[in-house]
């Protein structure tokens, strides 16, 4: 078996040590190339070359910004022929992807199941968001959204002299929501069979459940989301005090269920247009992606296959 390493050296739990652990165990069992990125986008080329030379297994050692990349890279011709299988090592703050698979976050012992995976030839397809935008296409793994939360990813950005942390995007947000006249845009929402549904603040777009984490609280809008169902869609009404401090508590809550008269949601669904009059930001999976006045989320089933016992 082929396989290329990719790793982010500048991810919050990556360490040259671990990065030397995982090259070594993975060397045991494979043909391994490693690739050390340098600068934004460097793990999606890295991933659509070997790709394109065959590799067998691109494993990602990073955060959920690595993992996009690396996704991206792997699915630059579409989902459809010979696609390697991808491999998660978190070393991030969050590593929503990789807990989502059920993978511990301790790097050591997420290698540790990667290897059984190899060793017994285990792996899990599991389906992909995909934003479409004009040209441009953009895969995610977990979560995408226009507003708040892509302003917060936009904030976050500009501090990029700290590590990324809960505490630093728990910050941003506050900060974010607070400032006099933040950005209250105006959304517009279709989902197949109904009427247009206008006058949103905030449209968030789930690939599973939970949409995040806020250090070891997972946070929940949509509980019916799994990797195996289509899209979720949760949107408010009003960005208002009351409103937001109410769907927050739910979201932390252990059920995550959502109630609210300002409250949009939905579960399983295979298409979400979301447009608005003035370009609004836009995010997947935590990584800033422009600003857009119109943007369709596609659900893509079984999109990719992932090693994971």
């Amino acid at each position: 078996m082929r396989a290329v390493l990719v790793v982010n050296p500048q991810a919050t739990a990556t360490t040259p040590a671990g990065r030397d652990v995982l090259a070594h165990a993975l060397a045991s069992q494979v043909k391994l190339e490693v690739v050390e990125t340098d600068y934004r986008g460097h793990a999606l080329t890295a991933a659509a070359q070997a790709a394109v030379d065959g590799a067998d297994l691109v494993v990602a050692h990073g955060g959920d910004g690595t993992v996009n990349e690396v996704v991206n890279g792997l699915l630059a011709a579409g989902p459809s022929g010979a696609v390697p299988m991808l491999g998660v090592v978190p070393g991030g703050s969050a590593n929503v992807f990789a807990r989502a698979l059920g993978l511990p976050r301790n790097p050591v012992e997420a290698t540790h199941v990667l290897l059984q995976a190899i060793e017994q030839g285990l792996s899990r397809r599991v389906g992909l968001g995909l934003v479409e935008s004009g040209p441009s296409r953009r895969w995610f793994t977990f979560n995408a959204g226009m507003g708040w939360d892509a302003d917060v990813v936009a904030g976050v950005d500009r501090r990029r002299g700290k590590r990324a942390s809960p505490s630093l995007y728990a910050r941003v947000a506050i900060a974010r929501y607070a400032r006099p006249g933040h950005s209250r845009p105006d959304l517009t929402v279709q989902l197949p069979g109904e009427d247009p549904i206008t006058g949103l603040r905030l449209a968030f777009v789930s690939n599973t459940d939970p949409w995040t984490y806020l250090g070891a609280r997972p946070i929940h809008l949509n509980p019916g989301c799994g990797f195996e169902t289509g899209l979720g869609m949760f949107g408010l009404r009003t960005l208002g005090v009351p409103t937001v401090l109410r769907h927050f508590r739910q979201a932390l809550s252990d059920k995550g269920v959502q109630r609210g008269k300002n409250l949009v949601r939905r579960d399983n669904v295979s298409r979400i247009v979301v447009s608005a009059p003035e370009p609004v930001r836009l995010q997947c999976d935590g990584d800033l992606i422009g600003e857009r006045t119109r943007v369709e989320f596609v659900s893509v089933p079984s999109a990719l296959s992932v090693a994971v016992v």
